[in-house]
């Protein structure tokens, strides 16, 4: 978790009161969507954000480690 786009989703993360799609993460940060599915994995892979697939959406939630990183 070095790198600038990480910071920024971690950030992002905090700030939200509920699960974010890959989408929103895509158009917060103007990228495409799989850059933020990607992204979003390799947060996954660091114990920092925990994923859930909710019908056809993927959602996103910062965990308690990711809060405190």
């Amino acid at each position: 978790m070095t790198n600038e786009l990480s910071k920024k989703t971690l950030e992002y993360l905090r700030k939200q009161d509920w699960p974010v799609t890959t989408e929103m993460v895509a158009k917060e940060f103007e990228i495409s969507w799989n850059t933020a599915h990607l992204q979003l994995y390799k947060l996954v892979a660091d114990g920092l954000v925990k994923g859930n697939r909710v019908g056809r959406q993927n959602q996103w939630m910062i965990t308690d480690k990711g809060r405190k990183s």
